[in-house]
């Protein structure tokens, strides 16, 4: 049987990290993409030193793993400016989508997009992060229509408040402390904590099996019950 390969863009930390060993646990053969070499060696799979945003970069990642059965699109950046925020967490996503197209439908894959909450509710602060998000969701429903009659499923995953480093650098912020300031963002979340890069990675792993292989063009929140609150309705708990 030919093994799995897949492709995991900010691979190196975070959600992107987690998803990268859960799938290698699964038997894939799995690369981690990334900007930062420390940070890819650490989480001790294939290594690829690379920009998304950088056209030549996407094309000498996908020289590197050959056809691939599974491409997630995790690369993200907070609020770093709207051309850089849109650049990093949706152009590059559909730039590498589309090269790595030929390669999955020869072998029947999958796209993961990890897009986020901000997606689909919107916060106080800098859009550009909730657009580039919201445009994943657009571009996952338009990737699953173009491509699913070519035998490429494409789905994606809008995570809560999850312990990443980039989430500890926000939430601390806040309240000069860790676990402060998830207790404080996470207070209104159902489940009354935030979630773990691993659980994320589950659902990952999941849409990107064969299990989930009448799953196309879907949109799975990870995020402890946080979209399903009515926030106009908490003063009466």
């Amino acid at each position: 049987m030919t093994r799995t390969r897949a492709l995991v863009t900010g691979g190196g930390t975070g959600i992107g990290a987690a998803i990268a060993h859960r799938l290698a646990a699964d038997g894939a053969q799995v690369w981690a993409m990334g900007r930062r070499r420390a940070p890819l060696e650490e989480v001790g799979l294939g290594v690829i030193v690379g920009d998304v945003t950088a056209a030549a970069d996407r094309t000498a990642a996908l020289a590197a793993t050959g056809d691939l059965d599974v491409l997630v699109n995790c690369a993200g950046v907070g609020d770093a400016g709207w051309s850089e925020t849109i650049d990093v967490n949706l152009t590059a996503a559909h730039e590498l989508a589309e090269l790595a197209a030929p390669g999955l439908t020869r072998r029947r894959g999958s796209i993961v997009n990890i897009s986020s909450v901000a997606g689909i509710v919107a916060g106080p602060g800098e859009p550009a992060y909730a657009v580039s998000k919201a445009g994943m969701l657009m571009l996952t429903r338009a990737l699953a229509v173009r491509l699913g009659p070519l035998g490429v499923r494409v789905n994606a995953i809008c995570p809560g408040w999850v312990r990443t480093p980039m989430a500890d650098g926000e939430v601390c912020a806040l309240e000069g402390d860790v676990e402060a300031g998830y207790a404080r963002v996470t207070k209104h979340v159902p489940l009354r904590r935030p979630g773990l890069p691993q659980e994320v990675a589950f659902a990952a792993a999941f849409l990107a099996s064969p299990d989930a292989s009448y799953i196309n063009g879907a949109v799975l929140t990870v995020d402890g019950g946080m979209t399903a609150v009515d926030v106009g309705m908490i003063e009466f708990e």
